[in-house]
């Protein structure tokens, strides 16, 4: 019974003893994120679609949360969570253009491990415009091991559930506001963003993508991703210190007849602000200074 006992015992140590992120300064890091409220940046969105550059808006929002290791779903009741916590930065990413008569509307959310040593948990986006919409999950499973799931309203694509492996693009963008260092440089296996998955409606298939961080000048940097079947190159600048925000990116898309296509986003404002308690009629003047449109 003893033998037993000691067994469960070091079982349970291993588990507890998950790898952190190395060359963070979390003291820092946490002064900034966990002052209980989140980062707002608006960008100016120069979208391609249907071949056609089209003007729209682009936001960014950032903040941290209490999630669910098993759930993947943001806990109700943190302090009696006990080893099922877990923090994450949470990035919401949305998209708002026009194309002809009818709008779209995109949103992304990626949930990647703040002090853990792990890639992102969860990865969702969906997407509307008149004709319908859809929504895309994938979940963590294990490794770089995800479990995915599509609905669509194309009969083609229907309701349909796949697995994939790889480093997700989706998931860069926390990375670096976690620290540039944890961004995996030179070449690794990655799937696409979901937003161009939408836009491709192409199956999730990861390829081989050559990443690399280069100094555009004294105080920023560019985080480049090309993949190897010369299709698309990712783009995102930043600033070089902390807290590494995002100035805007460019995603260069080359058609299967040589078109290129250059969708860019070029930030307008930011904001730190606990947003979820300014909803009274009296805060609209928020947006303003946000300088959004929409």
């Amino acid at each position: 019974m003893r033998s037993l006992i000691g067994l469960l015992i070091v079982l349970l140590g291993f588990s507890c003893n998950r790898p952190q992120r190395e060359n963070v300064d979390f003291k820092e890091w946490g002064d900034f994120w966990f002052q209980g409220k989140a980062e707002i940046n608006s960008y100016d969105l120069s979208q391609y679609r249907y071949g056609e550059e089209r003007e729209g808006e682009a936001v960014l929002i950032f903040v941290t949360e209490d999630f669910s290791r098993k759930k993947h779903l943001k806990l109700d009741d943190p302090d009696g969570a006990g080893r099922d916590k877990i923090s994450v930065l949470k990035m919401n990413q949305t998209r708002e253009f026009v194309t002809g008569i009818y709008p779209y509307h995109m949103m992304l959310s990626a949930f990647t491990p703040t002090k853990e040593a792990t890639q992102g948990l969860k990865f969702t986006s969906t997407s509307q415009e008149w004709c319908g919409q859809s929504f895309t999950q994938l979940n963590l499973k294990s490794g770089d091991n995800y479990s995915g799931e599509l609905f669509s309203y194309f009969e083609e694509e229907g309701e349909k559930s796949f697995s994939i492996e790889g480093v997700a693009e989706d998931d860069l963008w926390n990375l670096i506001r976690i620290n540039p260092n944890q961004v995996p440089i030179g070449s690794v296996m990655m799937w696409p963003s979901l937003i161009q998955q939408r836009f491709t409606h192409q199956d999730f298939i990861a390829e081989e993508a050559f990443i690399r961080a280069i100094d555009i000048s004294e105080n920023r940097s560019q985080l480049e991703v090309t993949y190897s079947s010369g299709n698309r190159i990712l783009r995102i600048n930043y600033e070089k210190e902390f807290p590494y925000q995002i100035l805007g990116w460019e995603e260069e898309q080359t058609n299967k007849n040589g078109k290129k296509e250059l969708t860019k986003a070029v930030r307008k404002g930011t904001k730190v602000i606990d947003y979820w308690d300014r909803k009274a009629l009296e805060d609209e003047f928020l947006r303003d200074e946000l300088k959004l449109n929409n």
